[in-house]
């Protein structure tokens, strides 16, 4: 298991102003990220409120935001990069150099990039 401290944020106005900020947080995020082969668990705390979500890679599975809204996708990979597409945002996720670099980015032609980067606690 590793687990990450949220050590910085990138766009987190921008990403709001298009109604998402009820979906995301400039809390400190505490996440753990378990790996059995293609069997993941995606655990999340902000102070007060932790959500977790356990998906396969290759297969559809249900999955719940952070605010309790359940939606199925398809999780994928790419090379080390985790790839889900939420509801309204498309996320990747992966560790470089150490850091849990986590991306959102709203569809369209004006789409907005959400960056977090964690570091390994």
């Amino acid at each position: 298991m590793d687990s990450c401290d949220l050590s910085c944020v990138f766009n987190f106005v921008e990403f709001g102003v298009t109604g998402l900020l009820q979906a995301k947080t400039d809390d400190k995020v505490i996440t753990e990220l378990v790996q059995d082969g293609n069997n993941f668990t995606w655990k999340q705390s902000i102070p007060g409120k932790t959500w977790s979500n356990n998906f396969s890679v290759g297969q559809e599975c249900e999955l719940a935001t952070m605010t309790g809204a359940k939606f199925k996708a398809l999780v994928t990979m790419e090379g080390s990069k985790i790839i889900i597409p939420f509801p309204q945002y498309h996320l990747t996720a992966e560790i470089i150099d150490d850091k849990l670099v986590m991306n959102c980015t709203t569809p369209g032609e004006k789409g907005v990039t959400f960056k977090r980067v964690s570091k390994r606690i």
